[in-house]
């Protein structure tokens, strides 16, 4: 007969049993983000925005408050990791965005 597992080590293979689970959904969240379409600066939402794939190309004379820190990658509205090329936007759903993009609805993130 087989001695009963312990509260202890039930616990600990709770704790990595979760551990994987954190793990793999992080994986596939970036896997998923790969898989999504880049905006388009032609996209109708993308035009209305201004949006741009380089904030460095950003027209300054149209855009007078714009600053060389405002990018995509620093904006409230970005839901990606900083250190990717491309990230989800919950202005664009089902698509991500340059890291390095920027577009008129820009804020901030604290």
């Amino acid at each position: 007969m087989s001695d009963p597992i312990s509260r202890r080590e039930a616990l600990k293979s709770l704790a990595v049993l979760a551990g994987v689970v954190v793990a793999g959904a992080a994986a596939r969240e970036a896997q998923a983000a790969d898989a999504l379409p880049h905006v388009a600066p032609t996209d109708p939402l993308a035009v209305s925005l201004s949006y741009v794939e380089d904030a460095s190309k950003v027209d300054t004379k149209k855009f007078t408050t714009f600053t060389p820190a405002q990018r995509c990658s620093t904006c409230l509205r970005f839901t990606g990791k900083a250190s990717d090329a491309f990230g989800p936007c919950v202005l664009f759903a089902g698509k991500v965005v340059s890291t390095n993009g920027w577009c008129s609805v820009y804020v901030k993130k604290t």
